[in-house]
């Protein structure tokens, strides 16, 4: 049995991979972004451990969230899952970029990192001259390209630490709308067995995977220079640095 911190999960694809692995009898903490929200996760998934709420358009409640699941004690794995879409380019930061950034670097590490990136990623810039000035021209592009940038080089950097992005499809959620082409069920899938199977292919790290395979991605994501000079950046807007790498025992 895995203990795993999913953000995001009081409805659409977090919800659905939180009720995976606790149907696999797993222990999950929840996470969503006001009171109303929380409640109605709790309704929808009784029996999940706990709950955690935190809006992640804000920096300070993204920092407190992290403090919130330290005093839980260890997880197995974390997915960040939360993300949004049409909204303006300073949410997208502080919600697709900045939030996994700072909960990475302030939650203890756990064995799994999983991160929800998009196939969109390939359209994206790492645009870091921007992000560094406020980020008012970050897409929803930028942003999943910067994410997966980021998984990798957690992975390059904590070497005892299973880090990988995610591309869960254009499903029909909220945020995907109903004429979404990808299957649904598929969705959340790649995710949950990222952060606790067992299975060869999900211990691995430094992978970008679609419905359980690894995928392309856009190339611009595995430049060091870059993914230095983004980490560079957040530790500028959110004075949060990456912590050294670090030993996790039991991976």
């Amino acid at each position: 049995m895995s203990r795993i911190f999913i953000t995001g999960s009081s409805d659409g694809l977090g919800q659905m991979a939180a009720k995976l692995l606790i149907d696999q009898g797993h222990q999950v903490v929840l996470h969503a972004r006001n009171a109303e929200r929380a409640k109605h996760a709790t309704g929808k998934l009784p029996k999940a451990e706990n709950i955690l709420i935190a809006d992640l358009s804000d920096m300070d409640e993204t920092k407190s969230l992290a403090a919130q699941v330290n005093a839980l004690g260890a997880f197995d794995a974390v997915i960040h899952n939360a993300g949004v879409y049409q909204v303006p380019a300073k949410v997208i930061v502080a919600v697709n970029t900045l939030a996994p950034y700072i909960l990475t670097c302030l939650i203890n590490a756990p064995k799994r990192l999983v991160y929800l990136s998009s196939d969109m990623q390939a359209y994206g810039k790492p645009n870091l001259e921007n992000l560094a000035k406020g980020g008012n021209n970050i897409s929803y592009s930028d942003s999943k390209l910067q994410v997966l940038m980021l998984s990798l080089v957690v992975a390059r950097k904590w070497r005892d630490v299973y880090s990988n992005a995610v591309d869960p499809g254009w499903v029909p959620t909220k945020m995907g709308g109903p004429g979404a082409p990808d299957d649904l069920a598929k969705g959340c899938q790649t995710q949950a067995w990222l952060a606790v199977s067992d299975d060869a292919n999900a211990k691995e790290s430094g992978r970008y995977f679609y419905h359980q395979k690894e995928s392309s991605y856009n190339k611009e994501a595995d430049d060091v220079a870059m993914q230095e000079k983004f980490l560079s950046v957040c530790e500028e807007i959110t004075r949060v640095a990456l912590p050294p790498p670090v030993t996790v025992t039991g991976r």
